[in-house]
């Protein structure tokens, strides 16, 4: 793949673009339960528990690896993928 090319999924959607319709308060809804502070993974783990979109967990799995303390902490690491 050239440099700025978007993957095509198999979904038939594109990689880069199917996160852009999800809002901090659609990760929120799907982090519900989480303890604070958590992981990548952890956030990963909540997600898919709460039955998560692969759009939501495509979106956390662009987060930086790290220790996130709170919602707001997340939220504004979801501004930086989106």
């Amino acid at each position: 793949m050239k440099a700025g090319e978007i993957e095509e999924k198999e979904t038939g959607t594109t990689a880069g673009l199917t996160v852009r319709h999800l809002s901090a308060a659609d990760l929120q809804v799907n982090l519900k339960g989480i303890d604070y502070p958590a992981g990548r993974q952890d956030l990963i783990d909540q997600a898919r528990k709460n039955g998560a979109s692969e759009d939501v967990i495509t979106a956390i799995e662009g987060f930086s690896d790290r220790t996130y303390h709170s919602a707001a902490d997340v939220s504004t690491e979801f501004g930086k993928v989106r």
